[in-house]
């Protein structure tokens, strides 16, 4: 790849992700949520009986004092109760409360704006080519950090 290709990929690439988190903050401040705060919630509204935060991180791809903290943050707000789970001292079930069940729509539709927002003026199968583009560049990063660890 000339070098002109590597600036040009690496400048898009850049501009891309920090215009996206900058939207998506803008978006879910309106909920009064951060980013990632909404894929947590909204999995959890995937599992009316709960998750345990063991479960939260393995889901997330996250090391569980990670969900931890994410979870600390979100409790303050009264998005979750924490429950204890019969025959597991140790282990806490995070359930929604009213407030949190009530915003998993709210996520979707913010999710949809930002969604729509991005792929404007593209017809369906350049939306399909994006996806699939964007989930090849993932991979390709994915194995970047794997081969780095």
């Amino acid at each position: 790849m000339e070098l002109a290709d590597v600036l040009a990929t690496n400048k898009a690439l850049v501009k891309v992700a920090k215009l996206y988190r900058s939207a998506q903050a803008d978006v879910l401040s309106g909920l009064a949520l951060h980013p990632g705060q909404d894929v947590l919630l909204w999995m959890l509204g995937q599992e009316p009986d709960g998750v345990t935060v063991s479960e939260i991180a393995a889901r997330l791809g996250v090391e569980q004092p990670t969900a931890t903290r994410s979870l600390s943050r979100l409790e303050q707000g009264g998005w979750f109760v924490r429950q204890p789970v019969p025959g597991d001292r140790r282990a806490t079930r995070i359930r929604l409360t009213d407030k949190g069940r009530a915003v998993v729509p709210e996520i979707e539709a913010a999710w949809r704006t930002l969604a729509e927002t991005a792929t404007a003026g593209m017809a369906n199968d350049q939306q399909a080519i994006l996806i699939e583009l964007l989930e090849k560049v993932r991979g390709n990063l994915l194995a970047l950090a794997t081969e780095t660890e």
